[in-house]
């Protein structure tokens, strides 16, 4: 297949969550305490990009990015704006 397996996808969106929390000068610690995801969850998505979907939702919410969410599910729209969920806007 030419599309990213969702294993692809989700050490994708590990790796640039882990970006985007460094560019806003966050350490896991303080954005597992200003999420309420466990900081041991936070580490596990961050490394093997692996997440309970509630944790992850908490996470984008608190990076501003909860509303690119809806694009995932709409018959309409491409899959690549899940991708975008953590890049730099």
């Amino acid at each position: 297949s030419l599309e990213p397996t969702p294993t692809e996808i989700s050490k994708s969106l590990a790796q640039r969550h882990r970006l985007l929390r460094k560019k806003n000068h966050l350490s896991q610690k303080e954005m597992a305490e200003r999420s309420g995801v466990s900081l041991g969850s936070l580490k596990r998505f961050e490394n093997t990009g692996k997440i309970a979907l509630e944790a992850l939702l908490k996470l984008a919410h608190l990076t501003g990015r909860l509303k690119d969410f809806d694009a995932i599910f709409q018959i309409d729209d491409n899959i690549n704006k899940v991708e975008q969920l953590f890049t730099n806007k």
